[in-house]
């Protein structure tokens, strides 16, 4: 299976009203980063072992570690989770930014250092979380 059908198997597989929130909010991604680069990410580790809800990315960049490795990844990430959905805005240096800036007009939705969730789409400003996301892909476009 390549990257789009395990994408699409993953959002089929939600139950509903999740499986239509996924599948706009996948495609409002995909309208915003016309041809970045698909990721998905089943949520194990190398020994099969579940570490993590499955996740959908989408663009590249590269992570730098302390110790001098880096390890490309990817920008903006979506995952279903047991209360909702959660959207990853990956690279952001400063970890108050997200909250300070988006969280206000977001509407009900939870918003970290780098990840925004919430119970479905119709409780947020679809056009903030849109902006947060070109956002991140900004920022770490420019690293």
């Amino acid at each position: 299976m390549n990257v789009q059908e395990q994408i699409k198997a993953y959002i089929a597989g939600q139950p509903e009203p999740k499986h239509t929130d996924m599948q706009t909010l996948h495609m409002r991604i995909l309208e915003l980063l016309p041809g970045c680069k698909l990721w998905f990410l089943d949520g194990r580790d190398s020994e099969n072992k579940v570490v993590s809800n499955p996740n959908i990315g989408y663009g590249s960049y590269t992570i730098k570690y302390a110790d001098g490795t880096t390890k490309e990844f990817y920008q903006i990430g979506i995952s279903a989770n047991t209360t909702g959905i959660s959207v990853y805005v990956l690279g952001i240096k400063d970890k108050t930014h997200l909250s300070q800036t988006y969280g206000k007009e977001i509407g009900k939705a939870s918003v970290t250092g780098y990840c925004i969730k919430f119970k479905a789409l119709k409780d947020i400003n679809l056009n903030v979380l849109e902006a947060a996301i070109l956002y991140g892909v900004g920022v770490t476009s420019e690293s």
